[in-house]
């Protein structure tokens, strides 16, 4: 996860030397990733629907492959159609088998729920310690062999991943075994379907979650171009991604451990309105590099906390069969908020020349999305037998 997370993480690095190099606009460029992130988002529904039958190891060992399928043809594109069809629609693929959604969910099954929020939380620190690690790599990559090239080493890195899939042995894990004992029922897959979609809660934690995507998505993709459009060098920008992915890992760790001691749905109000607060002052602030380095301390403390705790307020709710599906669902609404981000984040620069628009909805965006988790129900579903699809 940290690697795959940290590949993601530097692709806004990429963004002005492929769009100069292949003379592409920006939104090109954007509507690429912005493809990336809904693929992601719309294959994690199912990719959770083959872990929960089959287990993760599969599921992540096909992700690796599809990840590093698309770094490769992704180096070579010559036009927009290959550059889109490798770096949204394979890497997305990729994505959804190797990162959030599959490694939370064989997590969630395989932790005991006394330390399921600590686990979770761990697992997002050392995904933000490969964030961190990753960008300065990257930008090396980039400076002495070329964008090209670096994508194939990074495409390599990931290749040599696989082994570590093979180790996700969570269909016969005792967590998941005592968690069916504890409810006396064997649910099915799509009555736990119809319970989730029938939850005003799940709804809510969905809608929510569009906002986190929306945010993360267009402030990791157009924060380099915005910073050297006000003036700011590309090491400022390396700079700034390299504070959120490192700030980001003590930050993880922190709202996850905390989701096991507070109400999860008061934690997730409380970060996105810190998290518009902190995009108010960065823009109504004068730009500098100290201003921008405390912005990216800010953001990137909160910038994967949402995951843990959205999560295990599925597990909370929901218990733990089906997590790797319902946390798909859910998910999918963070990657569309993704895909907006990224896309929209081009479109309106190319319109109008600037990212204030851009950051005006964050805000906004940020701020309906406290106001969503706040009346979430989170209280644990109490099953019958006919609830459940079983007789």
């Amino acid at each position: 996860m940290g690697v795959a997370l940290g590949i993601r993480h530097t692709q806004g690095l990429f963004l002005i030397p492929i769009t100069m190099d292949r003379s592409w606009s920006r939104e090109a460029f954007g509507f690429a990733i912005a493809l990336q992130n809904l693929i992601w988002g719309v294959a994690q529904p199912f990719t959770g629907m083959v872990a929960d039958r089959f287990g993760s190891a599969k599921v992540m060992a096909v992700g690796v492959a599809s990840y590093t399928l698309g770094l490769f043809l992704m180096s070579g594109a010559a036009n927009p159609v290959g550059f889109t069809l490798s770096a949204g629609g394979l890497i997305g693929l990729g994505l959804s088998g190797t990162a959030i959604g599959a490694v939370y969910g064989a997590l969630s099954r395989m932790i005991p729920p006394d330390r399921r929020s600590w686990a979770l939380g761990l697992a997002g620190a050392i995904g933000g310690l490969g964030q961190f690690t990753m960008v300065p790599l990257v930008q090396s990559l980039i400076d002495t062999l070329g964008w090209a090239t670096a994508l194939v080493v990074l495409g390599t890195a990931m290749a040599a991943l696989l082994p570590l899939t093979f180790h996700f042995q969570d269909r016969t894990s005792p967590t998941m075994a005592q968690d069916l004992h504890h409810s006396h029922l064997q649910q099915s897959m799509p009555a736990a379907l119809k319970e989730a979609f029938s939850h005003r809660g799940f709804w809510l934690l969905s809608l929510g979650f569009f906002a986190c995507g929306f945010q993360l998505a267009f402030i990791a993709s157009h924060l380099p171009s915005y910073l050297m459009d006000k003036g700011l060098g590309a090491s400022d920008a390396v700079a700034g991604l390299a504070i959120i992915a490192l700030t980001n890992v003590p930050g993880t760790y922190f709202c996850g451990h905390l989701g096991g001691l507070l109400r999860r749905k008061y934690l997730l109000s409380g970060l996105y309105i810190v998290r518009s607060a902190a995009m108010i002052l960065f823009v109504l602030s004068p730009l500098s590099s100290y201003s921008l380095y405390a912005f990216c301390a800010v953001a990137g403390f909160f910038w994967l906390g949402t995951v843990p705790l959205t999560n295990g307020l599925v597990s909370q709710v929901f218990g733990v069969r089906y997590v790797a599906t319902l946390f798909g669902f859910v998910f999918f609404w963070h990657q569309l908020g993704s895909s907006l981000g990224v896309w929209l984040g081009g479109y309106v620069f190319d319109a109008t020349r600037s990212y204030d628009l851009m950051w005006a909805g964050s805000i906004l965006i940020g701020l309906v999305a406290a106001a969503l988790h706040y009346p979430i129900d989170d209280r644990e579903i109490v099953r019958s037998p006919l609830a459940a699809g079983v007789a």
